[in-house]
């Protein structure tokens, strides 16, 4: 017992070779799931009855309304599902569009090409972007020759969210880079920072915590620039779709919220969050925002303390991301690939530096959590996914407030 807690404390269990073996595993699995998927469907339905890529099923039902003139019935359930049925068959089930209209800017150009082709486009294209800014993230890491980092390319494409993301043909990978690549470009090109930020805006609930951060730093041209990236981006989404998807939008917002989150519509074990946890528990609506709201608050607070601080750029970028995804009280568990660029700037500050005392076991816990976070949300309502932000914000904001203590490198000697 003695030895197996004192590897835990250390991490030398998780030696090089046993990442590659462990990543190839995943990556294996989860390329032979996806592929006995995909060979068992039939004319993009799945033996299920559901379209292949399930939730970008809506996002391209969406587009091709928007492309005919009619933005505007992506908010109206019925027209929205009406047209998913004639696109893959009549017994489609419904997958929803809660989206504001600047996502039809994507949604619509990938409506023009035939749906397997826009499938592959828009999977191919966001992961190479989220892989693309997880390397960035780690470029001096890899270069002071950091054993995790190293690793970097085998554990950001065999991490769990990643399929989670596949099969549903979510934004995941989108969301990841847009947050990390704009903290990447911070230091060096804020203005740039700004658009990065400004474009992440398709999801209003991942920029509770943004906002704070920039203002407790001074950062005020990326503030200024991602208002007017906002704005430009809204004013091109009204240009072409019309002021009747802006006002469908908002109208559909209180349903949205009432039938989908707190009525657990998507099915509370795929809700990663506190709030999910409260209603799972049994308890009210308006416990559930309570205990979400001082969730919330307590990451708005860390996060503008350490971001006032002289810390380290990384360590910064790393506490805003696992904020981000704790504080917000609708997070998927797709939307756990936020995780991944929290991860990775907590591992770029360890670059030629000691890690902390059981840091290491608690970063593979971390990562290893959105593989089975559903069903063990489903089996005992208990949000793993939230857990692992919550411990990766925890192990983040306590090296930044606290004293690090002494630990040591042990990764990857074998």
């Amino acid at each position: 017992m003695t030895n197996f807690r004192q590897g835990l404390r250390s991490g030398e269990w998780l030696t090089a070779a046993r990442i590659r073996g462990y990543c190839l595993i995943m990556i294996g699995l989860g390329c032979l799931a996806i592929a006995g998927w995909i060979a068992l469907s039939h004319s993009l339905v799945d033996p299920n009855g559901k379209p292949i890529g399930t939730d970008f099923s809506s996002f391209y039902a969406a587009g091709s309304l928007a492309l005919q003139g009619n933005a505007a019935e992506a908010y109206d359930m019925a027209a929205h599902h009406t047209r998913q049925q004639l696109l893959f068959g009549p017994d489609t089930p419904y997958y929803g569009w809660l989206y504001p209209p600047n996502f039809f800017l994507l949604a619509a150009p990938l409506a023009r090409v035939p749906y397997p082709l826009a499938l592959a486009v828009w999977q191919v294209c966001t992961f190479a972007l989220y892989l693309g800014v997880i390397g960035a993230i780690l470029r001096d890491a890899r270069r002071d020759s950091s054993p995790l980092a190293s690793l970097w390319l085998l554990a950001a494409a065999a991490f769990p969210a990643v399929f989670i993301n596949l099969g549903h043909g979510q934004n995941g990978f989108l969301s990841a880079a847009l947050l990390g690549g704009a903290l990447v470009m911070l230091p060096r090109r804020p203005g740039l920072a700004g658009v990065l930020f400004g474009l992440l805006a398709y999801k209003p609930q991942f920029a509770l915590v943004v906002p704070f951060a920039l203002l407790a730093s001074g950062q005020w041209r990326t503030i200024v620039t991602a208002a007017v990236t906002v704005i430009a981006v809204a004013g091109a989404s009204l240009f072409l779709f019309g002021a009747d998807a802006w006002t469908a939008f908002f109208a559909s917002t209180e349903t949205s919220r009432k039938l989908l989150l707190e009525e657990g519509g998507v099915g509370f074990e795929k809700l990663q969050s506190a709030f999910a946890a409260i209603r799972v528990w049994g308890g009210s609506v308006t416990l559930a925002y309570l205990v979400q709201a001082v969730v919330g608050a307590i990451a708005v607070c860390c996060t503008a303390w350490v971001w006032r601080s002289q810390c380290d750029a990384n360590v910064k970028a790393a506490l805003l991301i696992a904020a981000t995804a704790v504080a917000s009280p609708h997070i998927l568990d797709y939307d756990l690939m936020l995780l991944a660029p929290a991860m990775a700037f907590l591992v770029a500050t360890r670059a030629g530096a000691p890690f902390r005392d059981y840091e290491i076991s608690l970063l593979a816990a971390v990562w290893i959590a959105p593989l089975v976070a559903r069903a063990f949300a489903g089996a005992t309502g208990v949000p793993l996914g939230f857990l692992a932000g919550a411990t990766l914000f925890t192990l983040i904001a306590g090296g930044a407030i606290g004293k690090p203590a002494a630990g040591s490198l042990r990764v990857a000697q074998a």
